[in-house]
């Protein structure tokens, strides 16, 4: 089994240190000691100079290897007994300055939360002399997602029942939903997932489609559910959910790219037929419209018909 990114950046930490203890030590019996090959380590290797306490001269790790040994050539600046304490230039304190003060203006946000960053802030402001100055004359705004975070968020923290008024793509209608909350993440957008009441069902909500929020008096009360990993991304199609078949041409390979799938299949005249699989196959009729004349659904037949439908009526609208 390949080993994940957690895996990986373990076995760098700890390289880090057996290297700073081994100077000019041997790829094989480095190697050897991690229980990788000799082309992992020099995989690691390339990494690893691209770590530091700061992407400043300096502050990276200089290590390389001749092809049969590895050399770290600033181990002594950079080791525990002898590196300089960690401090942050004019533009990281910068940074995180306006970011903390930002934050704080959050609305709905705990306000405990909100006086712990305002001591943090407080600190980092006297610790970085005239580097606060310079971020006082920058300032951030949120979108609306920022709002709706903080409300789900409190709604999380105090266990209680949120309304919605939720915008879904899939069928172009807002709807009015309580969800009792379970988690926020983050997999390219952030997402609360929740108990939705309307459906009685786990469901997952992207919050920039969120149109109105509000926290109830109601406590949150959903059922037990094992929670996903999402380390693989959002959409994680079962065996049991239904089989949908998709003929692109070449213009339309890319939807075997972005959607996970069973089987694609090489057609003659350069295009893909693909088998995948989804808990909601109407989902799919935005695809369809997507792809236009670079594909079509084949299978199963209500969804073509329904997506021939939606194509229709899509075109009667322009010609309106």
């Amino acid at each position: 089994m390949a080993p994940n990114a957690i895996d990986q950046t373990r076995r760098m930490l700890s390289l880090v240190t057996y290297l700073r203890e081994r100077p000019g030590a041997r790829i094989d019996d480095v190697a050897r000691a991690f229980g990788i090959t000799a082309d992992e380590l020099i995989a690691d290797l390339d990494v690893l100079p691209m770590c530091g306490t700061s992407f400043r001269g300096g502050d990276l790790l200089e290590i390389d290897t001749d092809g049969e040994r590895i050399w770290w050539r600033n181990a002594d600046a950079l080791g525990s007994d002898t590196a300089q304490p960690l401090r942050l230039a004019s533009d990281e304190a910068t940074a995180l300055l306006v970011a903390a003060r930002a934050v704080a203006t959050l609305p709905g946000l705990r306000e405990s939360d909100r006086d712990a960053l305002r001591r943090a802030t407080a600190k980092l402001e006297e610790a970085a002399g005239e580097s606060a100055s310079a971020s006082s004359r920058l300032s951030v705004t949120f979108e609306s997602e920022g709002g709706v975070f903080a409300d789900v968020d409190r709604a999380i923290a105090e266990r209680r029942r949120l309304w919605l008024r939720y915008y879904s793509p899939a069928r172009d209608e807002l709807t009015e939903r309580e969800v009792d909350p379970i988690r926020l993440f983050a997999v390219g957008h952030t997402y609360l997932e929740g108990w939705c009441r309307l459906s009685e069902a786990r469901r997952t909500f992207r919050l920039d489609r969120v149109a109105a929020i509000r926290l109830l008096d109601e406590p949150a009360d959903p059922p037990a559910v094992e929670l996903r990993d999402l380390s693989e991304g959002l959409v994680q199609p079962s065996a049991d959910d239904p089989e949908v078949v998709v003929e692109v041409g070449p213009g339309g390979r890319w939807v075997a790219e972005y959607y996970p799938y069973d089987s694609a299949e090489e057609l003659p005249d350069g295009g893909l037929r693909v088998t995948l699989r989804t808990p909601d196959p109407a989902s799919l009729r935005r695809l369809a419209l997507r792809l236009g004349h670079d594909g079509r659904i084949v299978a199963p037949r209500e969804l073509a018909d329904s997506a021939r439908e939606a194509a229709r009526t899509a075109l009667a609208a322009y010609g309106e």
